[in-house]
């Protein structure tokens, strides 16, 4: 199954880039069927194969695979039931991301005009325990609004099209988050005027279909 390789491939990818250790994160993909594919519990991300991916249906009953499914599962079914257009949701502990989501200040959303155009809104979620519907929960407030999410004291989650769309967004966040804190460790962030902050929204919506004043 084609689907199954791509998410390996991912797998190996968020590993590879340091966006989880050992055993942390899961990933999963929308099949054709319209089943989900996601990687079992306990497993390091680097060494996934095929045997390590389960397939469920959108209630979280196993289908096929072995092992236990993910104890975070929760968090995919929530965003595939609420958002009918994702095929797929990652769920990392990237190490720029999970610093910024575990500090009081916000996110600012007036300083780079790609995170504009290209991620939009980077929404933060309040606290809830790992593994518990609460969790999952905590995403429902944003989850028509955008497809990044920072977990408080926890890490972050990102929906896409398809698997490598998730990524991408995944790794764009990352370096965004790094970005930042570099620069607010050499100064004072330098926003954009909110002139041209409308500007880019605009642009946002025409060019690339997202929404940022809903």
């Amino acid at each position: 199954m084609q689907e199954v390789t791509r998410l390996i491939n991912i797998c190996h990818k968020v590993y590879e880039k340091g966006f989880v250790a050992a055993y942390d994160g899961n990933l999963s993909c929308r099949t054709e069927k319209g089943n989900i594919l996601i990687t079992r519990s306990a497993i390091c991300k680097g060494e996934v194969t095929e045997k390590d991916i389960i397939e469920i249906d959108i209630e979280g009953n196993k289908i096929s695979g072995e092992g236990r499914i993910s104890t975070e599962v929760k968090i995919h079914l929530n965003a595939y039931h609420k958002r009918k257009d994702l095929n797929a949701v990652i769920h990392n502990h990237p190490p720029y991301s999970t610093a910024a989501a575990s500090i009081k200040e916000e996110i600012p959303e007036n300083i780079f005009p790609e995170v504009i155009l290209l991620l939009g809104k980077i929404a933060r979620c309040s606290y809830a325990t790992p593994s518990t519907e609460s969790l999952a929960e905590s995403m429902n407030r944003y989850i028509d609004k955008t497809n990044i999410f920072l977990l408080n004291n926890h890490g972050a989650v990102t929906l896409g099209s398809s698997i490598e769309d998730a990524y991408y967004k995944m790794e764009k966040l990352e370096h965004t988050m790094k970005i930042l804190y570099l620069a607010r460790t050499s100064g004072t962030l330098m926003e954009i005027p909110k002139d041209k902050v409308e500007e880019l929204k605009s642009i946002a919506e025409k060019v690339y279909g997202i929404h940022l004043n809903r």
